[in-house]
C-alpha cells in the first residue's frame, strides 16, 4: 500500500477518532436501574435514545443497581470510572440511605467521595437532588434535603433540585416511591435540564 493511500485512509478516519463517544456514566439506586418497568423505558433508555436523536458524542451508560446506598456507590465508584472512562457522571444517590434513617454526616461524605473520585478522573459531575416523603419527620427530613443542594456548592458541580420534580401522584407504582413508565420522559428532561449545560 502506498505511502498515499495511507495518508488518505487516516485522513478519512480521522473524524471516526476525532468525535468518538463519549460516555455519560448513571451510577444511582432503582429510580435509574429501571425498577418494576422494562429497561428500556428508564429515564437512562430515553436519555440515551435522546442524545442519538440529537446525534450528540456522548453516550449513556446507566451502571444503576437497585437498593443501592451511597457507601455502596462509595464501595464502586473506583472501578466503575476505570471499566467507563466517562466523560460525565450523573451521581443519583442517596433516597436508600434518607429512606433508613442514615445518619446525615455519612450521606454527605459518601456523595463528596463519590464526586470527588469523579472530578479527580477528569469527569464533569451532575449530582441529582432527592426528597424524602413527608411522613419521615420534619428535621431530618429538612436536612436531608439540604444535603444535595450543600454538597453541589462545596464541590462547584451542577445539581438537578429535585430527580422527581413533576411527577404526578398517580405516576408511581404501588410502593408510593417508584416511578411508573409513564413518568420517565418527566424524569429524563429534568436531568436534561442540567445535563445540557456539560454536552459540550
Amino acid at each position: 500500500m502506498s505511502l498515499k493511500i495511507i495518508l488518505l485512509v487516516a485522513i478519512l478516519l480521522l473524524p471516526h477518532f476525532a468525535y468518538a463517544a463519549k460516555n455519560i456514566l448513571v451510577f444511582g439506586d432503582s429510580l435509574s436501574a429501571g425498577y418494576g418497568i422494562a429497561i428500556e423505558k428508564s429515564w437512562p433508555s430515553l436519555l440515551q435514545q435522546e442524545l442519538v436523536r440529537t446525534q450528540s458524542i456522548f453516550t449513556a451508560v446507566n451502571v444503576s443497581i437497585s437498593g443501592e446506598t451511597t457507601t455502596g456507590g462509595r464501595q464502586r465508584i473506583a472501578k466503575a470510572l476505570k471499566q467507563h472512562r466517562p466523560a460525565i457522571v450523573i451521581v443519583e444517590l442517596g433516597a436508600n440511605d434518607g429512606l433508613r434513617g442514615a445518619p446525615i454526616k455519612d450521606i454527605e461524605t459518601n456523595l463528596n467521595y463519590i464526586i470527588e473520585q469523579s472530578q479527580l478522573s477528569g469527569a464533569k459531575v451532575l449530582l441529582a437532588g432527592m426528597k424524602l416523603p413527608p411522613n419521615y419527620g420534619g428535621p431530618y427530613t429538612t436536612e436531608f434535603d439540604n444535603i444535595f443542594p450543600r454538597v453541589a456548592k462545596n464541590r462547584g458541580i451542577l445539581a438537578v433540585p429535585f430527580l422527581l420534580e413533576g411527577v404526578a401522584p398517580d405516576q408511581f407504582q404501588s410502593d408510593n416511591l417508584h416511578p411508573l413508565a409513564t413518568a420517565q420522559q418527566r424524569i429524563m428532561l429534568n436531568v436534561m435540564q442540567e445535563l445540557k449545560h456539560l454536552l459540550h
